[in-house]
């Protein structure tokens, strides 16, 4: 498959930031990742449609909506290791999703490791959902996130299922990180294309998240959790990605639970490649995910 100019434009930017020699520390320098954190964004668009802020537990919650009685809500829970987040194209991805959908969008700002573990994280994504749904219909919510947002999303549905919560009526999840311990086999050969990710730097943020060094734990691993019951799941996942290999386990998992699930998959795409600013296959791939929430 033939690859845009701008797909070569932006590798080229992530190697010239360094990206991937970040991710390859072990330990990996939180500090220095989270100074691209932006958690109040700025710009005349965020000026007008910020509706409110709030807070649930430790996280900051941003309300975005062009219409405040849309009575739809998408959850966005944004990536970035477990450490760091959310970043520019976080926010520049919401707004493009606020503009052509009539639905209001809750960047969901959640505590970060080391300073705090997996069942914190896990207990203000718990009590952001059940403020959504004292909010909304459970199938007028759709949840959206992105690497371990979307490892965020997955371990919530799979507590709201034993707890006999609603759900909501569709999940959307791009580059999904399913299994902390990154013990497939399949992962190293992909290490050495993946422009964006190592196994060294990324398995550190993982360990400085979890408790007792319990890799395994459903909470930061959904793929050692059950997926019967699932709600209809989108997957937009990526080939030259390391978590790819654990994504493919997790479809078929999904596949032998039921789930009405839809894949994605971008052909020679780095991780996360919707949600990155230039490139011609992330504009395709964003606008596909704006239209699957619009319907």
């Amino acid at each position: 498959m033939t690859q845009s100019l701008t797909y070569y434009i932006t590798l080229f930017a992530i190697k010239l930031k360094g990206i991937k020699k970040e991710f390859s520390k072990d330990p990996v320098d939180y500090l220095k990742i989270r100074k691209a954190d932006i958690h109040h964004p700025k710009g005349a668009f965020y000026k007008k449609n910020i509706t409110r802020e709030f807070k649930v537990l430790k996280s900051s919650i941003t309300e975005v909506s062009q219409s405040r009685n849309s009575g739809k809500l998408i959850l966005f829970i944004h990536g970035g290791a477990f450490i760091s987040g959310p970043v520019k194209h976080h926010w520049d991805s919401i707004k493009e999703i606020v503009k052509q959908t009539d639905q209001t969008v809750w960047m969901c700002d959640y505590p970060k490791a080391p300073e705090h573990t997996i069942s914190e994280i896990s207990k203000n994504i718990d009590a952001i959902y059940k403020t959504a749904l004292s909010e909304y219909q459970a199938d007028q919510i759709i949840c959206l996130g992105d690497s371990v947002g979307a490892t965020l999303i997955t371990a919530l549905i799979q507590r709201a299922i034993k707890n006999n919560l609603a759900l909501p009526h569709k999940i959307v999840l791009v580059s999904p990180v399913m299994d902390a311990t990154l013990t497939n086999p399949k992962i190293d050969n992909i290490d050495l294309i993946d422009p964006m990710l190592s196994k060294a730097g990324v398995l550190s943020a993982k360990k400085m998240c979890a408790e007792n060094d319990d890799l395994k734990n459903e909470m930061i691993s959904p793929l050692h959790g059950s997926f019967i019951k699932f709600p209809k799941t989108v997957l937009f996942l990526a080939e030259h990605d390391i978590t790819y290999p654990d994504q493919q386990l997790t479809i078929k998992k999904m596949n032998e639970s039921s789930v009405s699930s839809e894949i994605i998959i971008g052909k020679n795409m780095p991780h996360i490649w919707p949600f990155l600013p230039v490139m011609k296959e992330a504009k395709i791939a964003l606008q596909e995910i704006i239209n699957k929430l619009n319907n």
